[in-house]
This record gives structure tokens, sequence and C-alpha cells, in this order.
């Protein structure tokens, strides 16, 4: 970067000026390369790096790079083999102490504020905090491995809040624990229990959650936190499950709350027969949802997915609209009437106009019209979750996407049976050109071409309105549709006429085509059996800036028939030019791992069927779900997968979840640019030991040597 005569260069620029232009870049490409260029960048790029995640082998921890002194964030749950014990495994592979290795990690990074590490036993934490970071504030545990046999309960935290007194903040949700070992650690350690403000306990482990009294003793234990994530049990069936009391003590205990997550564990399992009404109510009521609306009023975020009945919630919404008005994220799971959409008044949900984000799930009752009366209120949208809602249909979702067309870019519709693949594109197709982030279900239907849908909902002309304001639509009046509108005099008719002569543009354009401009994720779920090749004709064959995609196939594949295509369709994938990282997850497709009944298909052979075709794909990085034999309880990568994998040689990151054998990752060596392999057994409850033919420490160790002998061209 020459200038035209005097040879003036950036490196000419004060540090000051570069430091911020370095502070900026976060890419760790990019800023890899930036310290390449010179004496004077190496040392900027090091003093403006403040998060650092490293990928190195746990038996190399002696081997710690020292410029890195300015790393504030430090992530050690990535490190090499995974899942195991980390200093314990640098003991066992080196000759330096643990002791030692701790206190030199300390050393390396003086100035941690915030730690991720995986935590397979209690040994880990106290080797680490011998020597406490004096200025660290938050803290994740990583562990899908059970709790070591006969240790205490919350021996997994006792080292954490000694130590830490001054910790604000803690992440749990990866932490495989039980609700049990918590509470008499945060009773024990009081002050550091007062400073937390952040606590997430969403472990996605848990069966049944933490119990009202174990929430009770949370929150009164921690009167400061200003942001809750817990994974509970709502249904009344279960003792211990969440009512009254326990909502009724949370803004008692903690009045500061900005961020409330209340979660029951059911919604973990990601149910797809869910119709609206659940079998039994959650024992919550109307008074109960007031007062506890009205105990949070700094409230920014709240989630309450109770996967039980609650009904006539729309008086505690309106509520909750007067008593928190800076709410900007809202999710409600089993709420019912939560909008009324009787007459022209807005009410319920409808009424929180600072929304940004809504999710709906599992509402029985909520139909087009309420759709709709959510679009008037709720003007500011920016993201849009609707799932489990069989009422509504494509003249609903799609009216509702006309009016937020102008903020509307993150949209999510699943598991709502009158909205398969194509209908849902239909929907969608005013602000598809805006939309950034979008999830559909495949459920392909026969893909039906569609008829008359430029007449938009309800089959009124809004440019006519003024003649409809004294004639009924469908039996009802048009004001009692649309709020705001009042047959008056010929001046406001004209300014109505106006007001919604873009949303009567935005039905006429309905059949023309267009591209999906500024998608950047997709996310896409498909039952296992169903082909991905619809996909292009559902309505998705245009997605120029589409950069990772996510694809989720859920089924038992167990007497289901041999599909009649050889491919499940990846290779269609390929139309998307700039499409780079992928998330392929079949993690919750269940068969056969060994053998197979006469007849019936075995993993490796699905795994072929789901893998052809994903060569073609120009893909950066891969994370990879194998498919599970529940029977067995592991998930291991086959040969047709190890070889089709191998296909891709484009890809520079490749996380497979789960394990493999040696000789099947040796595929992955001849991959050219490949840098960063790993093997994660991030589900629960991962394998305490490995088969003998599986990946272990050994074996992971000379995969990676051979994988860093090899020279990388770029």
């Amino acid at each position: 970067m020459t200038g035209p005569s005097d040879g003036t260069t950036i490196s000419h620029l004060p540090e000051e000026i570069l430091a911020n232009v370095f502070a900026a870049v976060s890419d760790t490409r990019t800023r890899n390369s930036l310290s390449l260029v010179c004496r004077s960048f190496l040392r900027l790029e090091r003093k403006t790096r403040t998060s650092i995640t490293l990928r190195g082998n746990a038996r190399d921890l002696h081997l710690l790079p020292t410029s890195f002194i300015h790393v504030t964030h430090l992530d050690l749950s990535f490190l090499s083999p995974w899942g195991h014990a980390l200093f314990c495994n640098s003991s066992t592979t080196a000759s330096a102490d643990p002791r030692q290795l701790a206190l030199r990690l300390r050393d390396a990074f003086p100035r941690v504020t915030s730690l991720s590490v995986y935590v397979r036993n209690p040994t880990t934490l106290h080797l680490l905090l011998l020597s406490p970071w004096l200025d660290l504030r938050h803290v994740k545990l990583i562990r899908w491995h059970q709790r070591p046999p006969g240790l205490p309960p919350g021996s997994d935290f006792a080292a954490l809040f000694s130590h830490c007194r001054s910790l604000t903040s803690l992440d749990l949700s990866s932490f495989y624990h039980w609700p049990e070992d918590l509470p008499p650690v945060l009773a024990t350690n009081p002050a550091a229990a007062a400073s937390l403000r952040r606590l997430n306990l969403l472990t996605t482990s848990f069966t049944e959650g933490f119990k009202s009294h174990e929430i009770e003793s949370i929150t009164s234990c921690c009167p400061n936190l200003e942001h809750l994530l817990i994974a509970c049990t709502f249904d009344p069936r279960y003792l211990g499950s969440v009512g009254d009391e326990t909502l009724l003590a949370i803004p008692s205990n903690c009045p500061k709350l900005s961020l409330l997550h209340l979660v029951d564990t059911s919604s973990f399992l990601n149910r797809r027969d869910v119709e609206g009404f659940a079998g039994e109510d959650a024992r919550v009521s109307r008074a109960t949802l007031v007062a506890l609306f009205s105990g949070l009023p700094l409230l920014e975020e709240l989630v309450v997915d109770v996967c039980n009945n609650v009904r006539e919630s729309s008086f505690a919404l309106e509520v909750l609209c007067s008593k928190c008005p800076k709410l900007r994220v809202l999710k409600l799971g089993q709420f019912h009437s939560i909008c009324l959409a009787i007459g022209s008044q807005l009410d319920g949900v409808a009424l929180c106009q600072g929304l940004q984000s809504l999710s709906v799930k599992n509402c029985g009752d909520l139909d087009d019209m309420g759709l709709i009366e959510i679009a008037r209120g709720c003007s500011k949208l920016v993201r849009f979750e609707l799932e489990g809602c069989k009422l509504v249909t494509e003249k609903g979702l799609r009216t509702m996407t006309c009016l937020l067309r102008k903020t509307l870019i993150d949209i999510k519709v699943s598991c709502c049976v009158n909205l398969d693949t194509a209908a849902c594109l239909r929907a969608l197709e005013p602000i598809r050109n805006r939309i950034e982030r979008l999830h559909v279900d495949c459920v392909w239907n026969e893909l039906k071409e569609s008829d008359n849908l430029g007449q938009g909902f309800l089959k009124f002309d809004l440019n006519v309105m003024g003649e409809m304001c004294s004639s009924d639509v469908n039996g009802s009046k048009f004001e009692d549709y649309f709020g705001d509108m009042e047959c008056g005099d010929t001046s406001k008719k004209k300014r109505q006429r106006c007001k919604y002569e873009s949303e009567d543009d935005c039905f006429a354009q309905s059949n023309v085509s267009g591209y999906w401009d500024r998608l950047k994720y997709l996310s896409l779920w498909i039952e296992v059996g169903d082909l991905l090749t619809p996909l292009p004709v559902a309505g998705l064959e245009d997605c120029p800036n589409l950069e990772e995609i996510q694809i989720k196939v859920e089924g038992d594949c167990r007497g289901r028939p041999k599909p009649a295509e050889s491919e499940f369709g990846l290779g269609i994938l390929a139309c998307y030019p700039q499409l780079s990282k992928m998330r392929l997850d079949f993690g919750d497709t269940r068969g056969y791992a060994l053998t197979a009944p006469s007849g019936q298909m075995d993993l490796s052979l699905w795994e072929r069927f789901f893998l052809n075709g994903i060569g073609s794909l120009s893909l950066n990085e891969l994370d990879y779900w194998p498919p599970q034999d529940e029977d067995v309880n592991q998930r291991s990568l086959s040969l047709p997968a190890a070889g089709l994998l191998q296909e891709c040689y484009t890809l520079r990151k490749l996380f497979i979840h789960g394990t493999a054998h040696e000789h099947f990752m040796n595929f992955f060596l001849t991959i050219p640019n490949l840098r960063d392999v790993q093997l994660r057994e991030d589900y629960y409850p991962a394998p305490e030991n490995d088969m003998s033919t599986e990946m272990r420490v050994g074996s992971c160790s000379r995969f990676e040597d051979a994988l860093n002998r090899r020279q990388i061209y770029d």
C-alpha cells in the first residue's frame, strides 16, 4: 500500500491507529497473515489479540506459546486428545510435572478473564487454579462424561468457588453433572455466589432438570443475578416440578434479572409429534405470570418453554408488555391464547411493540389472524420463529411477511402441518431478497404449483379499501381484521389507502422470480429416507451468497426399505457457489451399527447413501455427526463414510462428533490443505472406555503427528 509519489506505506501510520485497525480484524487466518508482514506488525498483532483457542495436543503443553500475554479469552476445550483429563494426559506423555505445566499455562496467559476448559475430573481445576487468575470473571466448564465414581456431590465446583471469589459468570450448559451438585456449593460459598451475575444451567444432559426447591435455593444464594438460564420440569406429575411458588420466588430473590430462560427438559428431545395442546396443564396460573412479569422490570430477554399447557395467557402477556418496557426477545413454548385477534383492537403479545425477536412454539390456537395481529403490533421484529402451530397456513404467513418486510431477516418455520417446504418458501417470497438466516423443514408433499397466490390473504384488494370499509369480508367488517381503520372522511380513506398500497404491491409480485440475495445461513430438517434433491425445485435454487448450511436428518432407519435412489442429494448443493461451511447432523438417526436383520440396511450402508456426492462441494469446514445405534451408545465413522469424506479436497477443518478407527482417519491425510481434525464424543453419556479398535490417545497422537508433518501450501 504505497502512496502515489512519496513512498508512504501503511506501516508509516502511527502505532495507535494501526492498533485500532488490527483490533478490528477478527478472522484468525487474516490476523496470522498480518503478523507475518514485518516485526512491527507481529508485535501489534500479538498486542491486540484478546482471544485464542489452543488446538495442540495435551502432551505438548510444555511447548505453549509465550507471546500472547494480552489474551483475555482463553479456550482450552479443543485440546486433543479431546475429552481426556488435561494435565493427566500430559503427565503420562511428557516428562514435565503436571503442577509445573499448570503454572506454565498460567504464566503464558497472565491476563485471562474468560476461560473455557474440558474438566474430565476435579483434578483439572485444582491444578489449573493452583495460582488462580486474579481477574478471572467468566468460566465455561465442558464435560460429556459421567462424574467419576466415589466423588462427593459438588466436588466438581469446590475448587472453582474457593479460588475464584470474584466470578461473575458461570456456564454449565455443556457440563454433565447432577442438579443436586451445585446448590450446596453455592450455599457454602456465599460471597462467591453473591458475586455471580450470569448463570447458565441449561444442561442438555438433564432428564428431570432442577427441582423447585433447588431453583429457590440457587436464586436465594445468588441475589445479584442478571442472567439466569435453567433447565427444569413443569410437568405436575413429577415431584419437584416448577409451579406457582417457584415462579414467585424468582423475582423475589433475583429482582435484577434482565435475561431469564426457564426451559422444560422435554424440549431438549425436539419432539415433532406435538400438535399444540399437551396432555397436561402446567401448575402456572395467570396471576402468577402477572406477578412474575411485574417483579422483573429490567427484563430484556425471556424464554419460557413449558411443554405443558399454559392457557389464557393473553392478559398476562399484556402485563409483560407494560411492566417490562425493555423486552426485546421473547420465546413462548406451549402458551395458548397468546393473541385473541378479536375485532380490530390489538391484544396479548401483539402489544409488545418493542420486540425484535419472537418465537412461538406449540401454540394450539394461533391461527392466521393471530399471526397478522402480531405482525401489526410487533412491527420491529427482526427474527421470528414459528414451531408446531397447526392452524397457521401459507396465506397467514405470507401476509405477515408483507407487513414485516422492512425489518424481518431471520426466519424459522418448523413442524407446522399446513406449511410444507414449497408453501413456506412461497409465503416468504415478499422478503426473500432480505432474509439472511432461514430454517425450513424438508416436507415435499409432491410440490404442487400454487394457485392464485397473487390475490393475498382473504382475497381483498387493499387499493379499494375505501369502498370495503362499509362492506363485509367473510362475514366480518374489514376493520375487524385490520385495526387503526375507520370509515371516516375521504382524506382519511386516502391516507389509509396509501398506507397499505405497498402491501398490495407485495401481493401483486407473488409470482415474480427472484434471488435469495442476502441469505447466508440455511438450516434444514429432513426425515430419514427422504431425498434432498427437490430443494431447488421447492424454491431455493438461487442463493448466490449462501455460506453456511446445517442439515439435520432424523428418524429410525430400522425397518425402512433400501432407498430407491443411490444418493441422498448432497450433490445438488453445488448450485450454491459460496457454500463453504456445513454441519451435517445424523446424530438422531438410529439404526443397526454392526449387523442388520435380513433385508435391512446397517448404518454403514446408510452413511454411503447419505454422503454420496459430498465430494462435489467446495467445503472449507465440516462438522459431521455419524448416525448411531442406541443399544451400543457409540457413534463411529464407517469405512464408506471415511472414503467419501476423503473426497472433500478443499477441507481445512473437519470435526467428527464420534469415534473412528485409526486406519480410517489416515484416509484424511490425502486432503491437501486439511489442518484441523478432531474426534469429539460430545453426546451424553460419552463412552468411558473406547473399544480396542477405536481411536485412543496413542492413535490420536500418531494421526496428529502425521497430519502436522505435511506441507500446507497456502
